[in-house]
């Protein structure tokens, strides 16, 4: 269950780091409003506080969450900029989420 809840906030982090690059990305490379960086900052703001959320150590989280950052970021390309995955990537996000759950569900120490 544990695991379920961490990757389910790993997730929703990943969502939010992606929309708040994906959105200045837009006006950058695509010349989109401006103001579609309001969005952006309060996305990126909203990831960095979710992070905060997590319960091991900074550099830990950060390590773990790595791996669903590219399970979320390959779910992106295939559903928002349309283009199918490859085995490769398939097989690479779950040899990142394998590791993911390693690195999150160790034995904790006394």
């Amino acid at each position: 269950m544990e695991l379920i809840r961490i990757s389910l906030l790993f997730a929703i982090t990943a969502l939010a780091e992606i929309i708040g690059c994906y959105l200045p990305w837009l006006v950058l490379r695509q010349g989109k409003s401006p103001y579609l960086l309001i969005p952006a900052a309060v996305s990126l703001a909203l990831f960095a506080w979710l992070l905060t959320l997590h319960p091991s150590a900074a550099g830990r989280t950060y390590a773990a969450y790595g791996g669903m950052y590219i399970a979320v970021a390959l779910l992106w390309l295939k559903f928002v900029d349309g283009i199918a995955l490859t085995r490769w990537d398939v097989s690479g996000a779950v040899i990142a989420l394998v590791g993911m759950s390693v690195i999150m569900l160790q034995p904790t120490s006394t």
